[in-house]
């Protein structure tokens, strides 16, 4: 893990980050990604889905990066569409018995924790994230017994056992907000699990703040260089850019944000164009709130790109309709968290949806 971070000067310490990349290639070579069968029979799996929703008293919970079929299935279900924030609090508020989360498993995780007495169905298990994996709870709880003076705030893109271990659970919607209000308590912090959007927010408040070395495979394939080349043709074009891009991605953008808060720069700033630099899924939810502009996806080519993801989560494009469907009619990839862990989980996230509403 890295030592403290100085205002101006965060440092990095690649072991752990080196054990993720080949947790992550291995699970990769494991990833099914949804067929054309499956698109070709669309309308047929949409209808079924519909009927399954009303049998079944359930309604579907989609992240903004997942296919924009799903997304648009969702919102004309009555549905939620939105980042894992507001996906959060949807399902807890919601009347339904049963919650269908696309995403990837940390969200389920966490509708489950909310919301114990629902069925949590989700299109395939296997859908997880790279900050998840790079970050196990057993070496991460020895992390915090090793600082037991700081206070430990976990980024939700964690399992239910790390969010147990942690003090605050936070989206990149409110990270700042949170680490501003625990420093300004004279709070040291341990942070994880994704470095870049931890420096980002280190640099932004002058915390004093340890930092999990961990990212994610999307954003960390966008470089500097391939964004300034697609301004370079398009220069009228606002750069939008997730924090948990590299520092040298967030230099450069015009916002920097997390992806509800992107998709309200490109609705309501007036400029036609804008460069993406997060998930394309984001797409969907920005030219349905702006038709007339025009959006284009920061390149991830340049050096040092592998290209992993390609601006795409493998694991969010394992959701798809024919999984949703399996799920609804087999009661198949249901999430289940122990009911005690679950109680340690819930404290930090009621901790963070408390703050979001105060």
């Amino acid at each position: 893990m890295s030592s403290t971070l100085s205002p101006n000067r965060p440092a990095a310490v690649p072991a752990q980050m080196d054990k993720t990349r080949e947790l992550v290639k291995q699970h990769l070579a494991n990833v099914v990604i949804p067929t054309a069968d499956s698109i070709a029979n669309a309308a047929e799996y949409t209808q079924r889905i519909k009927t399954l929703l009303v049998e079944n008293n359930a309604t579907i919970v989609a992240h903004y990066y997942t296919d924009p079929v799903i997304q648009a299935l969702a919102e004309e279900t009555g549905g939620c569409v939105a980042d894992s924030l507001e996906m959060a609090r949807f399902g807890q508020q919601h009347q339904a018995d049963t919650l269908i989360v696309a995403g990837v498993k940390f969200m389920g995780e966490t509708a489950k924790i909310l919301t114990p007495e629902k069925r949590v169905l989700m299109p395939t298990l296997e859908a997880t994230c790279s900050l998840d994996l790079g970050c196990p709870i057993d070496e991460f709880s020895a992390f915090c017994d090793a600082h037991p003076d700081r206070e430990v705030v976990v980024y939700a893109n964690t399992s239910a056992a790390v969010k147990a271990r942690a003090d605050w659970v936070v989206t990149s919607s409110i990270a700042l907000q949170v680490i501003e209000h625990l420093d300004s308590e004279g709070k040291k912090i341990i942070w994880a699990p994704d470095k870049h959007l931890g420096e980002y927010v280190q640099r932004a408040t002058g915390a004093d703040m340890l930092l999990w070395d961990g990212a994610c495979i999307v954003h960390e394939e966008f470089k500097a260089k391939g964004i300034l080349d697609l301004k370079a043709v398009y220069p009228d074009a606002i750069v939008l850019v997730h924090p948990e891009s590299p520092h040298s991605v967030v230099e450069i953008a015009d916002v920097v944000g997390s992806t509800s808060q992107l998709i309200k720069a490109s609705q309501t700033m007036d400029q036609q164009q804008f460069i993406v630099a997060t998930d394309q899924g984001i797409f969907y939810k920005m030219q349905q709130l702006s038709p007339e502009k025009e959006f284009y996806i920061a390149p991830t080519a340049g050096s040092g790109a592998t290209c992993r993801s390609c601006a795409n989560c493998p694991w969010m494009a394992m959701n798809s309709l024919e999984r949703i469907v399996h799920a609804l009619e087999q009661g198949k990839d249901e999430i289940h968290v122990d009911r005690k862990l679950g109680e340690q989980a819930m404290r930090p996230l009621n901790r963070m949806l408390s703050f979001t509403a105060s």
